[in-house]
This record gives C-alpha cells, structure tokens and sequence, in this order.
C-alpha cells in the first residue's frame, strides 16, 4: 500500500522514501524539475518504475514530498525566530538570509517552490504552497507588529503591502538567480536588497 504524503509526512516517511526525495532533488539539480519523472527517476537509483510506485504513487507525490521537506525545515526555523528575544529588525534578517543560504545549498528546492507552472494543474501542490507563503506571512506579519509596538520599526508603515514587497523580491531574486544559470552570488545580492528593505522599515 503506498503511503499518502501529508503535512507531517517529513515524520512519517520510511527511509527509503527520504532517499527517494534526496534522488529527485539532485537529479533536479543536475538536469531541470522537466526532467523529473517516474523512469529517469528509476534510472538514477537503478531500480524500476514499479519499485518507485511501491513508495509513492505519482511525480506529484514526490513533489509533494519535497515541499513538506522544506516546510517542515522552515516551520522550524520561523518557530525559533518568533520566540527568539533578538531586536525586530534581527529576526526580520535572520529569517531573509537563512532562506538565501537553504536555496544556494539546495537549488533544486527553489525551482520547486518557484516553478508555478507545475502547480497549475495539481490542488495539493498549490495547497502546499501556498501553506508555505501563508506560514511566513503570519511570522513576518507577528514579527513587525511586535516591532512596531517596541519602537523598533516605525510606525505607519503598511504592514501586508511590506510582507508582500519582502516575499516579491526575495522570489524575484531567486527567479533572477536561477534563471541566469545562478551565475552570481544569490547570498550576496540578497545581503544587498535585506539592507535596502531595512531601511524601509526601522525608525
């Protein structure tokens, strides 16, 4: 019986479908999330089609199962960020540039989160998502309320139109990046636009 990939499913999953997640991002990586499929999968772990259907039932539920990876891993961090004691504008960073650092390490993760044009077809995969964009909106939003409150960041700023400015221009970053063949530093860039957008925001 194949097992249904879930929101807790990064808790659940047997060890061979980890291994099956990790294939598929690097083969991600090495050619494009196109060349994703059951067979050329199969064929880079050197099995059948019919041992991947064993451990998931499509490509979506791979997919499925590399965005529940980086949620999991981002929940985790925003959760740290959120009861962290650090000023506003240091969780604002410190959440901006850990994704920076994940996507340079993992590229094959933000052609995931950012290639919509697989999601159009798939309700789970734009569920998934946009479960994501929810998640750092809500910190973000509870992030420079508390600011806003502390004096840290100034008042009258319009707090949805910023989280919507912060999240656009890290995806365009990343689009930019990957698009360009990742031909500059996306970690240094980001340091360059994070500087920008703090100055939008502090007193």
């Amino acid at each position: 019986m194949n097992v249904y990939l879930h929101k807790n499913a990064m808790h659940t999953k047997t060890e061979k479908q980890r291994q099956i997640i990790e294939a598929a991002i690097e083969l991600i990586a090495e050619k494009s999330i196109q060349q994703l499929t059951i067979k050329n999968l199969a064929k880079k772990l050197g099995v059948t089609d019919g041992a991947l259907y064993r451990h998931f039932n499509s490509k979506i539920d791979i997919l499925l199962g590399i965005l529940h990876m980086f949620q999991a891993e981002a929940r985790e961090n925003l959760e740290q960020v959120k009861k962290s004691r650090l000023p506003a504008l240091q969780q604002f960073e410190d959440i901006f540039l850990y994704r920076l650092k994940y996507f340079t390490q993992r590229p094959a993760v933000a052609a995931v989160i950012f290639s919509e044009s697989i999601f159009q077809n798939d309700v789970r995969l734009t569920r998934a998502v946009n479960e994501f964009l929810t998640m750092h909106e809500d910190t973000l939003r509870i992030i420079i309320e508390r600011g806003i409150r502390k004096g840290e960041i100034r008042k009258g700023i319009l707090i949805d139109e910023t989280i919507y400015i912060t999240i656009g221009s890290m995806r365009y970053l990343v689009t930019r990046w990957r698009l360009k063949g990742r031909d500059f530093d996306l970690y240094e860039k980001g340091v360059q636009l994070l500087g920008n957008l703090k100055e939008l925001l502090k007193c």
